[in-house]
């Protein structure tokens, strides 16, 4: 009996071992230890808000793709480069430096065909322990080079294939031709394992949120029922922790950032300000240091040159020569606190070298007699009433605003008077940017105010429908101030231009369509309402990249790309075969920059595919302990922002009680 007591008992620890040996999981080597799982956090009040820092913004921002024209805001650069990794980052200068916590190296390493290697830093990975990867480069590159509706995509185009090497921790990257301006490519890098598959797909994926992080901060929470965005401090972040516990990025209205400034409840705020905030800002005194903080964002109006009406140069240059460049750039820019003028297509004001181009005339200036000249020589004649007719239909045209941006709303509702009172039948139709920047026809929503739209800018009243009448947009009075203080070598803001007018409630008799059906639909649903197509576009545009890169994404021909069988077109179809050949040897720097920009330019402002606005400039005020918290938070580079350093923020001591 004690025999088999004995074996029985090897037998049952035989058995347990296998088990035991059968349910380890071990894990392949790592370079140093796994950081401890996160604490358990509640979005309400993340961490024990200790070390929590709270800053004051107008909104939300539309989404958080870098990468999508539709999503350009400050907000959504502020949250980029918090979380998302890149190969370079630029410097306070704008030059662009390696980020050695995601790669330890990045080289050109054959010409012939071009090739760029990046070796990367073994402990970079997501906030899900998955590696940033060799992976995670093909798939920006796959959808930079296909999706329509991306900006800065020209670059991703000249690549033909991208190699994986050390398990994904190298990457070869091979040019059809050489690229010297590789080093601006694999900015905010996607998780490509969450992504490639998400049923939103590449547009809708991250409009809400941004599911992985591969930097210092992570996004926790947006609620923007609420108004807030909630970053925590990302525990699985490889390199130096950030300081702060969680950044809180909350939607405050005009009031309650000035009482927030005053009581120290809002260190920091950034706004898009209008003449009203800004004179209120500069009234707190020494409660709060004001500085203005240009964005990499110039609004413009982009006019579709590959359907519809517009695709006649003489139409174009028409519409040009009908608006009022300086009303538009006046209510977009708050009566100038908000922005400064544009007078170039390439380069924006705060950009180096940068120096007007626009030559002299019309679209600067109206000019309704070469307008009339232009419609005349397209074959259009203005019947009694003072409608433009060809054959007697009248001259349409439709203006698309992205949803949720009511300062743009209230630039395409001028838009439409002014076309109006020249005798073109307008429409206004507001759509998601997504779609509206990117696809032939959009569905439109009705044109009310977004709940996440900027308190601080002068609303514009919702259009109205044809039975309830249009009501007149009220825009403020006053001129623009003399000058503009910005960043170094920004130009000031023009005096004397005249303030944007009331237009009559005649002028704005529109065409509001029904409401697009909700997300979920069922048989007995309405159909969707028909797409329209869209002329002209109030349009946000990206700045900050190289001059080449940005001229050819934004103006040359879709290139025939292998492995993609219908390439993505620009943002308004542009493409001329005459001017492409300069486009391409700028791009693989067989002009220099000033070469370049003097050929294109020229083209540019004769064809009209767009007429820029002004680029948009934000209003940071932080308070003394603000400052003392942040370091004395500054512009920061172009593309990043003043938000970049905030890893290395502390928090703002509590009063006792």
């Amino acid at each position: 009996m004690r025999r088999a007591g004995h074996g029985a008992r090897w037998l049952l620890l035989a058995v347990v071992l296998a088990v035991l040996a059968g349910c380890s999981n071990t894990p392949p080597p790592q370079t140093g230890p796994l950081p401890p799982p996160p604490p358990p956090v509640n979005p309400a009040n993340p961490m024990d808000g200790s070390r929590q820092m709270i800053v004051g913004v107008d909104d939300l921002g539309p989404g958080f793709n870098p990468h999508l024209i539709s999503d350009l805001s400050d907000v959504s650069t502020a949250v980029a480069s918090l979380v998302l990794p890149s190969v370079f980052r630029p410097a306070k200068d704008g030059q662009l430096l390696l980020d050695p916590t995601v790669a330890s190296s990045a080289k050109v390493t054959s010409t012939a065909p071009f090739t760029v290697s990046y070796e990367l830093a073994l402990g970079a990975s997501w906030s899900d322990n998955a590696p940033i990867a060799a992976e995670d480069f093909v798939y920006l590159w796959q959808r930079m080079r296909a999706e329509p509706g991306v900006q800065d995509s020209a670059g991703y185009r000249l690549i033909t294939d991208v190699r994986s090497r050390a398990g994904g921790k190298a990457v070869d990257v091979v040019f059809s031709q050489p690229y010297q301006q590789w080093q601006t490519l694999f900015s905010n890098l996607l998780p490509a394992h969450v992504l490639k598959d998400a049923p939103q797909g590449w547009r809708g994926a991250l409009a809400e949120s941004i599911p992985l992080s591969g930097g210092p901060f992570l996004v926790l929470a947006v609620d923007r029922a609420r108004g807030q965005i909630v970053l925590a401090r990302n525990d699985h972040y490889w390199a130096t922790p950030a300081a702060l516990d969680s950044l809180v990025l909350r939607r405050s209205d005009t009031t309650s950032m000035l009482d927030g400034l005053r009581g120290g409840d809002l260190p920091i705020v950034q706004t898009w300000a209008d003449a009203n905030v800004a004179t209120a800002l500069q009234q707190l005194g020494s409660s709060a240091r004001v500085q203005k903080v240009a964005q990499p964002i110039m609004v413009q109006l982009g006019m579709r040159t590959d359907q519809g009406v517009l695709t006649d140069v003489r139409i174009r240059q028409a519409v040009g020569a009908i608006l009022n460049r300086d009303t538009l750039i006046n209510i977009g820019t708050g009566n100038g606190a908000g922005g400064v003028r544009d007078d170039a297509q390439l380069l924006a004001p705060s950009e180096p070298g940068y120096h007007p181009t626009a030559p002299a005339g019309a679209p600067i200036h109206p000019d309704p007699a070469l307008a009339a000249r232009l419609l005349t020589s397209a074959g259009y004649v203005r019947d009694a009433a003072g409608k433009w007719t060809l054959l007697g239909a009248p001259l349409k045209i439709t203006v698309g605003v992205p949803s949720g941006r009511d300062r743009f709303t209230e630039i395409g509702m001028e838009i439409q008077r002014q076309l109006t009172a020249a005798g073109v039948e307008a429409t206004l139709v507001t759509a998601a940017g997504a779609s509206l920047f990117a696809d032939p026809t959009v569905v439109p929503v009705p044109p009310t105010t977004s709940p996440s739209a900027s308190p601080s800018a002068s609303a514009g009243p919702p259009l109205a429908t044809a039975a309830e009448g249009a009501r007149p947009l009220a825009t403020g009075g006053g001129q623009i101030p003399a000058g503009l203080p910005a960043q170094p070598g920004m130009p000031a803001q023009r005096p004397g231009q005249r303030p944007a007018p009331t237009p009559s409630p005649a002028a704005l008799s529109t065409t509001v369509p029904s409401t697009p059906p909700g997300p979920s639909s069922s048989a007995a649903a309405a159909p969707a309402p028909a797409g329209v197509t869209v002329d002209l576009e109030v349009m946000p545009r990206s700045v900050g990249g190289d001059l080449a890169t940005t001229a050819v994404s934004n103006y040359g021909c879709p290139p025939g790309m292998a492995g993609v069988a219908q390439p993505a077109r620009n943002p308004t179809g542009f493409c001329l075969t005459s001017l492409q050949p300069t486009l391409d040897a700028a791009l693989t720097g067989g002009l220099s920059p000033a070469q370049a920009s003097a050929a294109i330019e020229t083209v540019l402002w004769q064809q009209l595919p767009t007429i820029p606005l002004f680029q948009i400039v934000t209003t940071v005020a932080s308070t003394p302990k603000g400052d003392d918290a942040t370091g004395h938070i500054g512009a920061g580079p172009l593309t990043v922002g003043p938000f970049g350093s905030a890893a290395s923020w502390q928090a703002i001591p509590k009063a006792p009680r």
